[in-house]
């Protein structure tokens, strides 16, 4: 089985707001009234993924980046001395080279330089396995960085469970004490995560049921005084922007969950949110530092509830404030350190090549990845799936800075034969009973499909690009991750397909590609 850490070995060879200040979306609040109240402020970051050093254009603003996000953040806590700055997850992994080059090390000293009070595990912070993330967080050594110190920011899951022990990896929960009054926080990753991660990354762990999990912290905190209490949950969720339409799994758990929970920080879809559910706040700042959730509440200094809770979603509107230089001078010191990589010319390409799915689910960009790696294994088909590429490409000149950011986690291809009937068992599995569907990017077939027929039911016409129907009995080669080998992202009929061998890795196959010392067959 062919490990992650052996994949960024392969790598290092090649590489040898504030409302005055920021935007802001209609705001949602919960209000008792008190007379005695504390008022507290709490600051959200979810699914930064190591965007350093990458900007966005977002609603015509130019957002984003380390060093604005730090400047909003800083500004806010410094405007209220009551302030806890907290992330839902995915601030690492799936990262852009910056961070993803150097094992994820500069955003933890990212999150270390802005002092996060609390933050929870996400799925990609497992995309390496539950013992690189404690060496992220407790400090250890690593043939590609060396000897990392640690991070000093709380860490908390309590869904996350050691199959030896069955006892939590992490703290299920931590508690902040703000003049004399608690604060609960608990933490839990979705259930979801055991189809984005590779097993053998999964050996050691299980992950729990979400709502028994955070009901069960609740009660752990009730019993200790603790009746202010926040959810830090790697969930999606999403509602219209003022707040009206909430979905996803998070505001379809809100009704189950312990009513002495007050706010859930939503994450993983990397969407908006901020709506009321069952009388609980419910927030999700997008992604990639492009804003921030900001929530004022208020507790009662008697009671300990909180009785008042207002949210806004802030963008890190460029326009409205100087970047941080700390934030800058962290991020120039690893720029330095791999300028000299990503630097480096792979091709030009003539136009942009879009990630951006079509109705029927097919990108521009998949298509061409899919081409890459049916090229370098020399198969007879190719699958990528779409949920891997993280942007798109520009036309002009490409750096390996650009393919790396399109595809940061390192995953190795590998060829496996498998029947004509297996494929199509494979392509029936982008359809699962109440998920969203997940197509898959080809290359070297074709298909149709009808969506309203039943699930199991859907693939029509399956041929050859040449136009040869696919055979159910045939054995054919294929090119794919050792993540999709695996059965990664739910495709668990490739793992019916027999190994043949193992390639480069896929984003040095996408680099042929475009410098045209390989091409589509």
């Amino acid at each position: 089985m062919y490990s992650l850490h052996v994949k960024k070995v392969l790598l290092l060879l090649l590489f040898v707001l504030f409302i005055v200040g920021g935007s802001v979306y209609a705001a949602t609040s919960i209000d008792h009234d008190s007379t005695d109240s504390l008022q507290v402020q709490l600051l959200g970051v979810n699914d930064l993924h190591g965007h350093l050093d990458t900007y966005d254009q977002f609603k015509g603003k130019k957002v984003g980046g380390a060093d604005y996000l730090a400047a909003y953040l800083n500004k806010y806590r410094q405007e209220n001395e009551h302030t806890l700055i907290i992330h839902a997850g995915d601030m690492i992994g799936g990262s852009p080279p910056i961070s993803s080059l150097l094992q994820d090390e500069p955003t933890m000293e990212y999150l270390d330089l802005l002092q996060f009070d609390v933050g929870t595990i996400g799925n990609h912070e497992l995309d390496e396995g539950i013992d690189e993330m404690k060496r992220l967080l407790s400090g250890g050594s690593h043939p590609i960085t060396g000897y990392f110190p640690g991070s000093e920011t709380p860490y908390i899951s309590a869904n996350i469970i050691d199959k030896k022990t069955n006892r939590h990896v992490f703290p299920p929960y931590l508690i902040k004490e703000i003049d004399g009054i608690k604060i609960g926080f608990i933490g839990v990753v979705t259930t979801k995560t055991n189809l984005y991660v590779l097993p053998e990354n999964l050996d050691s762990i299980k992950i729990t049921d979400e709502v028994k999990a955070i009901n069960k912290a609740a009660d752990d905190l009730k019993k200790q005084g603790v009746k202010s209490i926040v959810v830090l949950g790697h969930i999606s969720s999403k509602s219209n922007s003022d707040g009206t339409n909430p979905d996803e799994d998070l505001a379809k758990m809100a009704p189950d969950i312990d009513d002495e929970v007050d706010i859930l920080f939503g994450a993983h879809n990397h969407q908006y949110t901020n709506t009321v559910v069952d009388n609980k706040l419910i927030v999700q700042a997008y992604s990639y530092g492009k804003a921030f959730s900001h929530i004022n509440i208020g507790i009662d200094k008697n009671s300990k509830d909180i009785i008042h809770k207002k949210a806004n979603i802030i963008l890190t509107d460029h326009e409205r404030i100087k970047p941080d230089p700390d934030a800058i001078e962290l991020i120039h010191k690893y720029k330095e350190k791999t300028d000299t990589y990503v630097n480096q010319v792979v091709g030009t390409l003539p136009d942009a090549v879009s990630k951006r799915k079509n109705k029927d689910g097919f990108s521009p960009l998949g298509y061409m990845i899919a081409d890459s790696y049916k090229a370098s294994m020399n198969t007879d088909f190719a699958f990528v799936h779409q949920g891997g590429l993280r942007e798109s490409l520009n036309k002009g000149t490409v750096k390996m800075e650009d393919l790396l950011t399109v595809l940061p986690f390192g995953h190795k291809l590998v060829s496996t034969s498998i029947t004509g009937e297996q494929i199509k068992k494979v392509l029936e599995q982008q359809w699962r009973l109440n998920e969203k569907e997940n197509i898959l990017q080809v290359s070297g077939l074709s298909y149709t499909y009808v969506k309203q027929a039943p699930i199991g039911n859907k693939i029509k016409s399956l041929k050859e690009t040449n136009g040869d129907i696919i055979d159910p009995d045939k054995t054919y080669t294929v090119a794919i991750t050792d993540y999709l080998s695996f059965g990664g992202d739910g495709f668990t009929s490739f793992e019916e397909g027999k190994a043949i061998g193992e390639g480069p890795l896929d984003v040095e196959a996408f680099a042929e590609l475009i410098k045209g010392q390989r091409t589509a067959k």
